[in-house]
């Protein structure tokens, strides 16, 4: 189309339009103030504006021309590449405020995921403090029937804070390593009895070996839940009532060579007792058969009498490896196990 102004229209005083611009934002439009197009014959664009973040991006639409022969009218000229470019940026900022919707939700559900699994923690970190302080209030070797986690007096009547009964004399161990071997079932342990560090618990020990108290007594109770011990010694492991004192007809105290760090090595030969009562041993004692950790309680920690010096791999094989009867952290152990013989020199 040939330019009006060039087509003989001399003299004639060129037409002002006005053409705005629209700007979009939320959805929303909104008229710009209008450009003032002074010429006679005049292409502009119809413009859209986005706004990504913070800053505002212009789309053109499409071509718009002023109109010689419409007064106050204009063609719009439909551009096909404007309008595709237009609709790929649209896509552009759809795609955008996709991701970043996306990214803050992920941002929130790692921030709720982290606060859960720290409170998740605590809770299973107190959980384990409260099962071991439970769990030991009644010491690993407190006497008990059949293994119950319920305390049972060594002796009926026995009072905290001093001995019972006709104790057996301390100097009975001779300050003096004694040495032995313990057969539970078939298997036969090599024992040492450390009569320096622990001479009363050493001298009862002693003095029940020797009088026979312990052939065909039962170990009762084992423990497998983060504390390996398998407890022997108690005569009446299957009574209740008062006629069942669960030891000598004795009890003694306080506890000897327990040590500082509560840690308490395999092989470790150690005197049971009531919880928070450190008069209150007798006969029953534990064989650790792995590293065990015990918390000490107000009658502090565990008398250590000795070790064992052989047969702890054969122990866990044929009686420990196996669990217990009914397949709990501490119960009866499903190999049924007694005292078969005990000496010591």
């Amino acid at each position: 189309m040939a330019n009006p102004a060039s087509a003989g229209g001399a003299g004639r005083r060129p037409r002002q339009e006005f053409l705005g611009a629209f700007v979009r934002r939320g959805g929303s439009h909104h008229c710009a103030d209008p450009v003032e197009h002074p010429t006679f014959f005049q292409r502009s664009l119809c413009v859209e504006f986005y706004e990504i973040g913070s800053t505002t991006r212009p789309i053109a639409l499409c071509s718009v021309v002023a109109n010689p022969d419409d007064p106050g009218g204009v063609l719009v000229a439909s551009n096909y590449k404007l309008e595709r470019a237009a609709r790929e940026e649209r896509g552009r900022v759809r795609s955008y405020q996709a991701r970043r919707a996306v990214h803050e939700h992920q941002k929130k559900r790692r921030v709720r995921d982290n606060v859960i699994a720290g409170g998740g923690l605590l809770v299973v970190l107190t959980l384990i403090v409260i099962a071991q302080v439970f769990y030991f209030d009644g010491g690993p070797g407190t006497p008990a029937p059949t293994g119950a986690a319920t305390t049972t007096p060594t002796a009926p009547g026995t009072a905290a804070g001093e001995n019972s009964g006709d104790v057996p004399a301390s100097t009975l161990a001779e300050g003096r390593t004694w040495t032995g071997t313990l057969t539970l079932n078939d298997v036969n342990l090599g024992i040492e009895l450390d009569g320096a560090l622990a001479p009363q618990a050493v001298s009862s020990t002693i003095s029940l070996a020797q009088s026979g108290f312990y052939t065909g007594v039962t170990c009762h109770r084992l423990t497998t839940g983060g504390f390996f011990v398998l407890q022997c010694g108690d005569p009446d492991a299957e009574k209740t009532g008062a006629e069942a004192t669960h030891g000598p007809g004795y009890s003694y105290g306080p506890v000897e060579n327990a040590p500082a760090d509560d840690i308490y090595p395999a092989g470790t030969l150690a005197m049971a007792r009531q919880g928070g009562n450190e008069y209150s041993m007798g006969s029953q004692f534990f064989v650790v058969y792995d590293d065990t950790t015990i918390p000490s309680d107000a009658g502090g920690g565990y008398t250590v009498l000795g070790h064992v010096t052989s047969g702890l791999d054969e122990l866990k094989a044929q009686i420990t490896d196996a669990g217990t009867a009914d397949g709990a952290g501490d119960g009866a152990p499903k190999v049924p196990t007694t005292i078969t013989g005990i000496t010591v020199q």
